[in-house]
């Protein structure tokens, strides 16, 4: 398989958890963590490349499935609390993330110990600038808080964040497994150099 073959087939695979995790389709007997922070992350780290098309067109897709969603509990999509002039800062904070895992990429074939450093400190950060934007835009912008004070957000703020940055290592990390799992199966199927 080829780089644009085998992108192709990552867009298509973190497409589909998103869209499965974020609409919690299947999963009615019980919760499933909705994956897009750490598909932001990951595309941003297998995708860079791509950036132009493949983020606007997992950023539709999110605000696809949300209308989807939402359309199916009959309620207007405008008209729902989570639908705000607030609603459009996921944009630029999941390209927060995006680019968190474009950094943690260039960083991909140096040493193990510092390329997962840099993995661990870029989806810290990227989580932590998303969750700003995200919840704070809701906070402070949208009608749903009555009374915003510092002290208000704040509290809303770390109270959110260890599980969104919980949520987004957990697939994250899965991902990396994977990640080695497979460029491990392809070392060991590659043909050896007899010549040596």
């Amino acid at each position: 398989m080829n780089t644009n073959q085998t992108r192709a087939v990552i867009l298509a695979l973190l497409a589909l958890l998103m869209a499965v995790t974020r609409s919690n389709l299947p999963f009615h007997f019980m919760p499933v963590p909705d994956a897009s922070w750490a598909v932001f992350f990951i595309g941003g780290f297998y995708l860079r490349s791509w950036t132009r098309w493949a983020f606007p067109l997992l950023m539709a897709l999110a605000v696809g499935v949300d209308w989807w969603v939402i359309h199916g509990q009959g309620i207007d999509f405008f008209a729902h609390y989570c639908v705000s002039a607030a609603y459009w800062f996921l944009v630029p904070a999941y390209f927060a993330l995006w680019l968190g895992g474009g950094i943690a990429r260039r960083f991909y074939a140096q040493s193990t110990g510092k390329f997962l450093g840099v993995l661990v400190a870029s989806l810290l950060v990227s989580v932590v600038v998303c969750q700003l934007l995200a919840q704070g835009s809701f906070y402070w912008i949208s009608d749903s808080v009555a009374n915003p004070t510092f002290a208000g957000w704040w509290q809303n703020y770390t109270e959110w964040l260890l599980p969104y940055a919980r949520t987004a290592a957990i697939y994250t990390g899965i991902a990396a497994v994977l990640h080695v799992g497979v460029v491990a199966a392809a070392r060991a199927l590659k043909p050896q150099d007899k010549s040596a």
